[in-house]
């Protein structure tokens, strides 16, 4: 029991280190820029949901690359492929985020007017964009070199080498 509350402790401490923390700040950044620009767009410009919250992504996308690549992940090498990997994460999370948003808003806030259903849906949006983010950006888009493989995996392989280690688990010890 011991050896799987280590795992567990290990794969919890694995995603929320410094790069986790590194990555909210930045996340604050571009999420003030990118909101303001959403929000700018639908409310003030009356642009259409899909376009004002697309936006959003586009603009704080550019500040999210530079910050992460430089600040959180210390990526210093340039790479095209490093790009269309970020542009494909983002592009995932956006259309999973904001295609399951807008369906839920509709169905949780149906008496509410198109309006403020869609203010609500760019919100939940992005509450769901975020953590797909984050392991996106983490274990895809900017992974270490050699491929980081991510905590969870690391945290089970070293249950499962406690474990063979102690002799539980296994027919020696029956």
């Amino acid at each position: 029991m011991n050896k799987l509350i280590s795992a567990v402790k290990k794969l919890v401490l694995s995603f929320f280190d410094r790069r986790f923390l590194k990555f909210c700040a930045v996340g604050v950044v571009n999420t003030l820029v990118g909101t303001a620009v959403m929000y700018g767009l639908y409310n003030l410009a009356h642009c259409g949901y899909w376009f004002s919250s697309a936006m959003n992504y586009v603009v704080g996308s550019v500040v999210s690359y530079f910050l992460n690549k430089y600040f959180t992940f210390n990526v210093k090498k340039r790479s095209w492929e490093e790009i269309a990997r970020f542009t494909v994460n983002i592009l995932f999370c956006y259309l999973i985020a904001y295609g399951v948003a807008k369906p839920l808003a509709r169905m949780a806030f149906g008496a509410l007017g198109e309006t403020a259903r869609d203010n609500i849906a760019m919100l939940a949006g992005m509450v769901f964009f975020v953590p797909l983010n984050y392991l996106g950006q983490r274990f895809f888009a900017f992974k270490a070199p050699g491929g980081e493989r991510g905590g969870a995996v690391e945290a089970f392989e070293y249950a499962d080498r406690e474990k063979g280690e102690s002799g539980e688990g296994t027919d020696k010890a029956r």
